[in-house]
């Protein structure tokens, strides 16, 4: 189903959209993401926030190319906290080859880079090698699933903060380089010292709640038991998955995805033999807030 975007601001152009489903997800159709007025960036700004999930197929971006179009939408982060990219000339970017011998596969749900104080705003990810089948991700709506949970479950979620450590994934991969990581809110990145942030997050733009838990970063819940933490981040996630909260991508060349990290979680399948290549860029984010106390 195609419709138009009604203009979030007046004076906006309106976007052509081909939802993905009910609650999230959408291709957008006619725009050239080469050649955007400062009008039409604004408007897929607030479609991401309100979408947080947008596709744009039939692009020709180069490495330069996306890098401005980060540039054009927010403020562009390093590549990767930790990892770098040697087959880029752009720091900014992170290449993600399913031939290099340093690839971590993504193959666990997650939200990208929340083990930092300051995660991501957003990500922009363009398709540059496919295989011949497999390889689709597919993201959870963390909003609609925090919105779905029972009353007296989002009430306690609300008042819960958890772990976010990156040291299982990136700590091996971090100390192979002495502990020399990249750049990341201004800072070097030299450890990955565990970050707490709120199981429940409000959305800065839409005022939102979203569950901000994720089995690829979450280590644990803080102030209970390792039994209880366990059975509600598995709760949790069990929730935030359901297929009624999913939506899917086939990715083609020329594909370009971008996606709000303050409002969902992504999992790249695993159902591939050839090579893959993607390339991601992530734009500057804030810290996490949460509900604040209930009365």
């Amino acid at each position: 189903m195609t419709e138009a975007l009604a203009r979030p601001t007046s004076g906006l152009p309106q976007l052509t959209l081909e939802r993905m489903g009910p609650s999230f997800g959408a291709h957008v159709l006619g725009v050239d993401l080469r050649h955007l007025t400062d009008e039409a960036v604004m408007a897929i700004r607030a479609a991401l926030v309100e979408h947080k999930v947008l596709f744009f197929g039939g692009q020709d971006l180069t490495d330069a190319d996306q890098v401005e179009l980060g540039r054009r939408l927010g403020e562009v982060t390093a590549g990767h906290p930790v990892a770098r990219s040697e087959a880029v000339d752009q720091p900014e970017i992170y290449d993600i080859d399913s031939t290099d011998p340093e690839f971590s596969f993504s193959d666990v749900w997650h939200t990208d880079v929340t083990f930092m104080e300051k995660p991501p705003l957003g990500s922009i990810l363009r398709a540059v090698r496919l295989p011949a089948y497999g390889g689709d991700t597919s993201w959870a709506d963390s909003q609609r699933a925090y919105e779905s949970l029972s009353e007296p479950v989002r009430l306690l979620v609300d008042g819960l903060t958890a772990v976010h450590d990156g040291e299982q994934e990136w700590g091996a991969y971090l100390r192979r380089r002495e502990n020399r990581g990249n750049i990341w809110d201004g800072k070097q990145v030299n450890a990955l010292t565990p970050v707490e942030h709120p199981v429940v997050r409000v959305h800065p733009e839409s005022g939102r709640k979203g569950l901000f838990v994720n089995p690829g970063f979450t280590s644990h819940i803080v102030g209970v038991s390792d039994a209880e933490s366990r059975a509600l981040l598995d709760l949790l996630y069990a929730h935030l998955t359901k297929p009624e909260h999913i939506i899917r991508h086939r990715w083609q060349l020329g594909d370009v995805g971008i996606w709000d990290n303050r409002s969902t979680a992504h999992y790249a399948n695993r159902d591939y033999s050839q090579a893959r290549v993607m390339r991601r860029i992530t734009l500057a984010g804030d810290r996490p807030v949460g509900p604040g106390p209930t009365s």
